[in-house]
């Protein structure tokens, strides 16, 4: 993975092939489109909060839970019935409201991205949709901007910008051009701005090398994602020890009919 930080603006003009006082042309920005593809954030499937709450009781242990809640209200034990249900009912409730969230906070990003910005292309400044960034584009930064992409300062006047919806860091951010150590955690990476994050005060040029879902927004979603549909290895393991129950079951419910008939086979 190429880091950006610790690499002067020299070194990253010439790996990305970009002129960072004319920036792009329009044929080196339509290839590097079909290259990279739209700067934008990947949505992913959407759900209802229905689908999200049926989705809790799709899991063999959920079934084999409501099976012995019925076979305890059935034999009459129906205050052990209840327990189980109520049980089953919290997980699915907990479980929603986990899923939910990240449902929101993967649509709270893809607004975090800016709809319009200011770059340098063809040798002068002119205004695009955000979308249409790619990595070699110079952006142009000032005051109440919000960053359309991952891009590494190359010029800075007093700038500083607001981080708090990367990093979580409510104090404003002082930037600089200078390179920083490889080892620099993100949120000290001073001579950077991320996308979804906002310009407070000051200017500023900076070379992008990163857009959409390779940005470190990106990355956040792509984790979002990922906690959405995939199962964790406890949920595995529950479901194969569900299934060995199950089959369990069968084979008593298997054995005890098999010896009543047999009885019933005896002489009396």
């Amino acid at each position: 993975m190429t880091t950006w930080h610790n690499q002067s603006t020299t070194e990253l003009a010439n790996l990305l092939a970009t002129d960072t006082e004319k920036g792009l042309t329009d044929q080196e920005v339509a290839d590097r489109l079909k290259r990279y593809g739209s700067n934008k954030l990947r949505k992913g499937k959407r759900f209802s909060a229905l689908a999200i709450f049926v989705s809790q009781f799709k899991s063999l242990v959920i079934w084999v839970l409501i099976g012995a809640a019925a076979v305890s209200v059935a034999l009459g034990e129906t205050i052990d019935g209840i327990a189980i249900i109520s049980i089953v009912i919290l997980n699915a409730i907990i479980g929603f409201i986990q899923e939910f969230r990240a449902e929101k906070a993967a649509a709270a990003l893809a607004r975090l991205a800016a709809p319009h910005c200011r770059v340098v292309r063809n040798g002068h400044s002119t205004v695009i949709a955000a979308t249409e960034i790619v990595p070699g584009d110079i952006l142009l930064l000032e005051g109440g901007d919000l960053v359309a992409a991952d891009a590494r300062l190359i010029q800075a006047s007093v700038l500083r910008t607001n981080e708090a919806p990367l990093t979580g860091e409510s104090q404003v951010v002082n930037k600089s051009i200078d390179n920083l150590p490889t080892e620099t955690p993100l949120a000290e990476q001073k001579n950077m701005v991320f996308l979804g994050t906002s310009v407070t005060g000051g200017s500023g040029r900076a070379l992008v090398v990163n857009t959409g879902m390779e940005t470190q927004l990106g990355h956040i979603a792509k984790l979002l994602e990922s906690a959405e549909s995939g199962e964790t290895p406890l949920q595995r393991r529950l479901d194969r020890v569900a299934r060995l129950l199950l089959w369990a079951c069968l084979g008593i419910v298997v054995l005890i009919f098999g010896l009543g008939y047999l009885r019933g086979l005896a002489p009396v």
